[in-house]
C-alpha cells in the first residue's frame, strides 16, 4: 500500500495539461478543465441593457437578448467549449408591490391607486368613489351576484346610493417603466369597513403584452445592431 501511495504522489508531480482540439485535459486521469464563466452585470432598467450593448465594451460575437418575463431580461452568448452560455448582463425591474386579492381600508387603497397605477378613466372613477363614501355599509345590488352599491357623496351637498363599478380597466406598474404598462380587467369589490380590493381577471394576458412591449422597445433602440446581425431578440 505504501508503494502504491508513493507511485500516486510521483504521478501527481508529473501532471501536465494537454490540448486536444479546443478541449484542455489533464494527464492525471484526463479530467476536463472547465472554462470559467464570468459573473454577469445586473441593471435595473432596459436603458442599462441598451447602453451596455451599444458600448460593445466586452463583446464582439453575436448575442441573444431573451425577454424572460415582464420584469426580467437577459443577454447571453453562444455556447462556449463547455456547452454553456455566458450571461453577460441581465435587467430586473424595480417595481412597487400591490397586493391583489387583499382588502385595504379606503385611505390605504386611495394612496395605492395614486402611487402604483397609471392614470386613466377607471382609476379616476375609483378614486372619486372611495374618497366620497359616507357610510361603512356595502350592499349587494340586483340578482346577478356581482353588482354592489354604497352610500356616497354624489354632489356638493347630496348623498345617495352609488353603483360600484365592476369590472374596471386599470394599468398597475407591473413591468419596466420605459415601456407602456399593459391595461387589463380587474374585479373591484368592497366589504364593510369599508374596505376595497382588486382581483386580476385577464388570465395573465397582460404578461404577454408586457413582453411584447419590451421586445419592441429593445428592437427600436438597438435597430442598427440587429440589422448588422450582431444581436437577436426573443420573447
Amino acid at each position: 500500500m505504501i508503494k502504491e501511495a508513493l507511485q500516486y504522489v510521483a504521478g501527481l508531480a508529473n501532471t501536465r495539461l494537454e490540448h486536444v482540439g479546443d478541449q484542455v485535459f489533464s494527464t492525471q486521469k484526463l479530467y476536463v478543465v472547465d472554462q470559467p464563466t464570468p459573473a454577469n452585470i445586473l441593471v435595473r432598467s432596459l436603458s442599462g441593457i441598451v447602453e451596455y450593448l451599444q458600448s460593445e465594451f466586452d463583446w464582439t460575437e453575436k448575442l441573444m437578448i431573451h425577454v424572460k418575463s415582464p420584469t426580467e431580461v437577459e443577454v447571453f452568448s453562444t455556447f462556449n467549449r463547455d456547452f454553456q452560455r455566458n450571461v453577460l448582463i441581465k435587467a430586473e425591474a424595480m417595481l412597487p408591490t400591490f397586493r391583489f386579492d387583499h382588502f385595504f381600508d379606503t385611505e390605504h387603497f386611495n394612496i395605492k391607486l395614486q402611487s402604483m397605477f397609471v392614470p386613466n378613466d377607471d382609476r379616476a372613477t375609483l378614486l372619486k368613489l372611495v374618497g366620497n363614501i359616507k357610510e361603512d355599509s356595502v350592499k349587494e345590488f340586483g340578482d346577478d351576484g356581482i353588482s354592489q352599491t354604497v352610500t356616497a357623496k354624489t354632489g356638493v351637498a347630496t348623498v345617495g346610493e352609488v353603483l360600484v363599478p365592476n369590472p374596471v380597466v386599470l394599468m398597475p406598474f407591473r413591468t419596466f417603466v420605459e415601456v407602456d404598462q399593459p391595461a387589463s380587467n380587474f374585479v373591484f369589490r368592497m366589504q364593510k369597513g369599508p374596505t376595497c380590493a382588486l382581483f386580476e381577471a385577464d388570465g395573465g394576458a397582460w404578461k404577454l403584452e408586457a413582453m411584447k412591449n419590451i421586445k419592441e422597445y429593445l428592437g427600436a433602440a438597438l435597430a442598427a445592431e440587429i440589422k448588422g446581425g450582431k444581436l437577436y431578440i426573443i420573447a
